[in-house]
């Protein structure tokens, strides 16, 4: 990553609005709110990259956080803005996103591999026109009836002790990004796969 003016790009997926603020689609913006909220900087709104970023150090690692103000259908956008910006190669980029094929509450780190019909990864491998980077799966849970469920329950919000659960997860998602940018990918796996 020669000549990158960051180490680590942080992107947590989500949709904009109030409307989907708390919904199952959103923990991956949620994660990188609350570690923006954990390093004490506000997330600031960069219309040249369709965005809100900040720039925290973790570690001594130099580390971008970023909410993209698309849709998530277009997250790729602001992925590859950013990615330009900070003249990163995409092994340097960690996409945060919701996954229906773990159960709520487990996170799980993996590089590369296909977006499973996620849109907003879809788009992220479309712009970056790669699979290879980093993404820290929060899960979800598959909805009650079956796959054509799936956007009604991503978009629903959460009450009660599935959203205790779902917060829980976001905690450690965001422990997980820090191992990440500290000790790197391969030892923050088997750190936080044990559970």
């Amino acid at each position: 990553m020669a000549g990158s003016s960051c180490d680590l790009l942080v992107v947590g997926l989500g949709n904009p609005g109030e409307e989907y603020a708390r919904t199952r689609h959103n923990v991956g913006a949620e994660v990188v709110e609350l570690l923006a909220d954990r390093h004490g900087v506000r997330l600031k709104r960069d219309g040249k990259v369709s965005a809100s970023t900040a720039t925290v150090r973790i570690g001594g690692r130099v580390v971008v956080l970023a909410v993209p103000t698309t849709w998530m259908n277009d997250s790729g956008v602001a992925v590859a803005a950013l990615v330009r910006r900070h003249a990163l190669d995409p092994s340097g980029v960690l996409v945060v996103h919701d996954e229906l094929d773990l159960e709520p509450g487990r996170i799980k780190l993996k590089v590369g591999g296909g977006h499973a019909g996620h849109n907003g990864l879809r788009s992220v491998h479309s712009h970056l026109r790669t699979p290879d980077h980093l993404r820290l799966r929060v899960g979800v849970g598959k909805p009650p009836g079956g796959p054509e469920r799936g956007a009604d329950w991503v978009l629903s919000r959460v009450s009660g002790s599935q959203r205790r659960v779902l917060d829980d997860a976001v905690a450690r998602a965001a422990d997980a990004v820090e191992a990440v940018a500290v000790d790197g990918v391969d030892s923050a796996m088997r750190q936080f796969h044990g559970d």
